[in-house]
């Protein structure tokens, strides 16, 4: 199967408006690809805080509606990155969106862990509760965004759903990019999955973003990584690699489901 991540560069001076049909463009020429990925809450940028209340959207907002076209247009299984949702029943959450070929809206994923400690996204969004995975035709997806990156419980949990490629778009911050491939390299070893870890470029906010995009293999080797500019990553990956790569080094068989409580002793 052939995956794309489009590396996006952030511009404040663009509107979410343009970058929506610019971003759209970028999708319908791939449609040479099976699975396309975008980075995280790239309508509005994932550190413009002071923009995601006034520019929520619903699950049938702009960016949905753009990017089902652009999916159906391509003939691709779209990982639209995220959206800053609105929910009319509640808080405003960092929700992804994935479209089927036919442009059909086939998941969403809530983030679960929240960035900013005491302030940004920690405070202004809610938390997902719920892990989401997606069966295609080339492997079954886990569904994860930036800050779940560093909790490996999280992807535990999607490896025995039954995880095989696991999608992390990001807006990883470029004072810590070293964590970042750090990060997808060791959830693939850990998982025996590939990760196709899709990050945003530019600034916005007054972050700077990390860049370094990157598509690792279940032995934690990376295929393809980006640099710091935007930036569009193809590669062709063997969805039997997982299982083989499971069966030649079966180290999951060896896992303790329960850890045995410390001993006091004395």
């Amino acid at each position: 199967m052939r995956a794309s991540l489009i590396q996006l560069d952030i511009d404040p001076a663009e509107s979410p408006e343009d970058r929506r049909t610019r971003t759209a463009a970028l999708v319908r020429g791939l449609h040479d690809s099976d699975l396309v990925l975008l980075p995280e809450l790239w309508p509005l940028g994932g550190f413009a805080y002071d923009t995601w209340s006034a520019g929520a959207e619903t699950l049938d907002g702009p960016t949905a509606e753009a990017m089902s076209a652009a999916a159906a247009d391509a003939g691709v299984w779209l990982h639209a990155g995220s959206i800053v949702e609105r929910d009319p029943d509640g808080p405003i959450f960092n929700t992804s969106l994935l479209f089927s070929p036919s442009g059909e809206l086939v998941h969403t994923y809530r983030k679960i862990h929240r960035f900013g400690f005491d302030s940004g996204e920690a405070v202004a969004m809610g938390a997902g509760t719920e892990i989401v995975t997606a069966a295609t035709p080339f492997g079954t997806l886990g569904l994860a965004t930036c800050y779940d990156l560093r909790f490996p419980e999280l992807f535990r949990a999607l490896l025995d759903a039954g995880t095989e490629i696991l999608t992390v778009p990001a807006a990883w911050p470029a004072r810590r990019v070293e964590h970042w491939t750090l990060l997808a390299r060791a959830r693939a070893v850990e998982e025996q999955a590939y990760v196709l870890a899709c990050n945003n470029t530019g600034t916005h906010g007054g972050v700077p973003q990390g860049g370094h995009s990157l598509v690792v293999d279940p032995w934690g080797k990376v295929l393809a990584e980006a640099g710091e500019a935007e930036e569009i990553l193809t590669v062709d990956l063997d969805p039997g690699l997982v299982a083989k790569s499971r069966a030649d080094f079966p180290v999951l068989r060896d896992r303790l489901m329960g850890i045995p409580a410390p001993v006091e002793r004395g």
